[in-house]
């Protein structure tokens, strides 16, 4: 078999090419054959020899000898040892960041301030798993100079798995709420699992955090942890402040220092403040200038269905349907109510919450309705037997919502589009 040292020198000279699917092999990868519950990436190496790929990493042992083959015990494991291996040959700052809601748009707005003197490597779409977290390691190129890894979980156990092969020295825990609740067993199981990244962190005495100054969740954890904190409270270094605007956008004043700077983002809702004061704090402990992070940041624009803002005729849309689960569903209502147009919400059921599931969703229904949001339409079978108001309109599908939404006429309103990525509501925009 060979050694891991000698598979890194092959994966180098092959230009750092690695793949996972044989539906997108470029000539000269290594293809890593993993397996799961319904696949067996085994099946398929030598069909990646022959679309192109220079090698297969595989653990069948029936394949050994075979041209272009090379054996390992565990493909997944080896893959993740990999990672590890070239992330300390690269020996660069790394920022994980986890947590409940805003990870995605935080490490977005990260890259973007941290690229104006930096060349930064950053996890890519959704590779935030125990498969794209390596490949994004792995992609990691001998000249950037900083790396920001985004870490998703449903369970106890991911995170830490995660700061094994990565060995993050910087770490961002964005908020704790309910996400996933089914596999981390309720609400103290996430605080549980997201704090993973402190525990790996406090073992490194050279490691630091930053974290929200206002969560008290957060700063409850963070004994024994160097951190860099943000948030709202004039004592500490760098804080901010919601800007009165009568834009659908958000506006963030930002004190650093003797200066204040004024941020006009391309972005909606209350709740992105926070994603934008860290942005900042971090730009400015990389000694970024105040006025180049300023510029990024508002040079941003969301996209793949993340808080985006779209005009449509009279219509303004919060398209913000990558994802849903309880705690980003009660503050994205929260900021419709304060539009002035008329209200919809168009609510798509939330996944993965087991047993609290019937709960969350009449919650989210009864919040809708306290709101005053003047239409209400719920989509997708969690919330078929819980409806408390004859006034909610109701669809099992989205496919039906969309041939509702296709007929309806609105006038000037503000509609928000939110549910889980399974919902695929953006569909209703097509």
């Amino acid at each position: 078999m060979m050694t891991l040292e000698k598979l890194y020198i092959t994966f180098l000279a092959q230009g750092q090419k690695v793949t996972t699917d044989t539906r997108k092999i470029e000539p000269g990868q290594i293809f890593f054959a993993l397996k799961g519950p319904n696949f067996d990436g085994n099946q398929y190496a030598l069909d990646a020899i022959k679309q192109g790929a220079k090698y297969a990493v595989v653990d069948d042992r029936s394949l050994e000898g075979e041209q272009g083959i090379i054996l390992v015990d565990d493909v997944l494991k080896t893959l993740q040892e990999l990672a590890l291996y070239h992330r300390r040959k690269l020996n660069i700052p790394l920022i994980a960041i986890t947590g409940s809601n805003g990870k995605t748009t935080s490490k977005e707005l990260i890259r973007e301030v941290l690229a104006t003197k930096f060349k930064v490597a950053c996890t890519k779409g959704n590779l935030n798993n125990h498969i794209g977290i390596p490949l994004t390691l792995l992609d990691i190129k001998a000249y950037e100079d900083i790396s920001i890894v985004e870490m998703g979980a449903n369970h106890q156990g991911e995170i830490a798995d995660y700061c094994g092969y990565t060995e993050p020295n910087y770490g961002v825990i964005t908020n704790i709420g309910k996400a996933h609740l089914e596999g981390f067993g309720g609400v103290e199981g996430v605080i549980k699992g997201k704090t993973e990244l402190f525990r790996y962190l406090i073992q490194n005495p050279n490691s630091k955090i930053f974290i929200n100054s206002d969560d008290s969740v957060l700063m409850n954890h963070k004994n024994g942890l160097f951190y860099i904190p943000y948030g709202t409270h004039e004592d500490i270094p760098i804080y901010g402040r919601l800007d009165n605007s009568e834009s659908d956008f958000l506006t963030v004043r930002v004190f650093d220092g003797d200066t204040d700077y004024i941020i006009r983002t391309n972005l909606t809702g209350d709740y992105n403040l926070y994603n934008v004061l860290l942005a900042y704090t971090i730009g400015r402990y990389f000694e970024v200038d105040s006025k180049k992070i300023v510029q990024a940041l508002e040079a941003y624009q969301p996209s793949n269905s993340r808080s985006q803002v779209l005009k449509r005729d009279q219509l303004t849309i919060i398209l913000d349907a990558y994802n849903a689960n309880p705690s980003s569903m009660e503050v994205a209502l929260h900021n419709l109510s304060k539009f002035a147009k008329k209200k919809i919400a168009i609510l798509g059921a939330m996944k993965e919450l087991g047993e609290f599931s019937e709960a969350e969703h009449k919650k989210i229904l009864d919040l809708a309705l306290a709101l005053k949001i003047d239409y209400i339409v719920a989509v997708g079978p969690e919330f078929a037997d819980i409806l408390p108001s004859s006034k909610i309109l109701f669809f099992d599908t989205t496919d039906r919502a969309k041939q509702w939404f296709k007929g309806e006429t609105f006038g000037q309103a503000t509609i928000l589009i939110k549910g889980s990525r399974g919902m695929a509501l953006e569909k209703l925009l097509e």
